[in-house]
This record gives C-alpha cells, sequence and structure tokens, in this order.
C-alpha cells in the first residue's frame, strides 16, 4: 500500500451507521418517552439503529418469556440444579396469557405462527428454567409450595456457607 492510498484512508471520515442491541432496565433512563414512563425494573430488548448523519431511532421490544414466566411463578431465578428441583409452579392459564402477549411479538407475528406454537414455546421455556406446568393450581397449594421452596433454599444457602467457610479453613 502507497503513502498516499494510506494517507487518503487516514482522512476519510468513517462512515456512522448500524444496530446496537441491547437490554435497558425500565425506568431508570433519564429520558422522556418511550423510556422514562414503563414501569422500574423490566428488562426490555432494545436495538438502537444509528444512521449516518448521527441521527438514531429506538425500537424497544417485549420482555423475554423469561421475564414473565417469573413473575407467573414468583421467583427471581430459575433452579440452580436443572432437572433435580421444581423452582415454581405456573398453570395454563399462565402460560396461555403470556403467550398471547408474545403472539404480538414481532419474531412470532412475521412467520404467522398459530398461537398453540407459541404456547408449546412458553411451556419450553418454563421447562428450561425448571418451572412446572400444571393444569390447575390453587393459592392454597401455591402457599405450601413456596413455603416449601423458601425453606429449600435457606437449606442451599446455609450449605452453600459452610462450605465456604470450610474452603478458607484450606
Amino acid at each position: 500500500m502507497s503513502k498516499l492510498s494510506r494517507a487518503t484512508q487516514a482522512v476519510r471520515k468513517p462512515k456512522a451507521g448500524g444496530v446496537i442491541w441491547t437490554i435497558l432496565q425500565a425506568g431508570q433512563s433519564m429520558s422522556r418517552p418511550p423510556l422514562g414512563p414503563i414501569k422500574k425494573g423490566i428488562p426490555l430488548p432494545t436495538k438502537i439503529f444509528v444512521k449516518p448523519d448521527r441521527t438514531f431511532e429506538i425500537k424497544i421490544g417485549q420482555p423475554k418469556v423469561f421475564y414473565f414466566l417469573k413473575a407467573a411463578a414468583g421467583i427471581e431465578n430459575g433452579a440452580r440444579q436443572i432437572g433435580k428441583e421444581v423452582a415454581g409452579l405456573v398453570n395454563l392459564k399462565h402460560v396461555y396469557e403470556i403467550a398471547r402477549v408474545k403472539a404480538e411479538d414481532n419474531a412470532f407475528a412475521r412467520q404467522d405462527v398459530p398461537l398453540s406454537s407459541v404456547v408449546r414455546s412458553v411451556i419450553g421455556s418454563a421447562h428450561s428454567l425448571d418451572i412446572r406446568v400444571v393444569k390447575d393450581l390453587s393459592s392454597e397449594e401455591l402457599a405450601a409450595f413456596q413455603k416449601e421452596r423458601a425453606t429449600f433454599l435457606e437449606a442451599q444457602k446455609e450449605a452453600d456457607l459452610a462450605a465456604q467457610a470450610e474452603a478458607a479453613k484450606k
């Protein structure tokens, strides 16, 4: 490469443009709508399209299926040992409502996916989080499960602390 061509490349302006993919926590931005008035703490997939004239366009998507499933099950995280414990319970009514919301998402709407396929997709996501999908779920059953789960998580936490203390001794 000659000195002249290197110099012209160095002088040439870089082209601005492209797409930035990120997940924003709603309500934590200092801007006006569309980012400001959304419920605080919801993770929203966001695309920021940067145009060559350095303007931008923001497209905010719906929360991921995992967020809806965790909210419906009343949990913060999935199971620690996948396949060996149940992290939460949701009934088919919850799954159907989540599927109705997600069916409007661009990924499903573009492909004209039937609602039954979206429901199966949501059930698959629930299984990957170790959330059990049940046909009927009473509030008593849910309360009993959540109480049992809380004692299980507390026992896990104590075991982890004991293991850390043992490792610190060595």
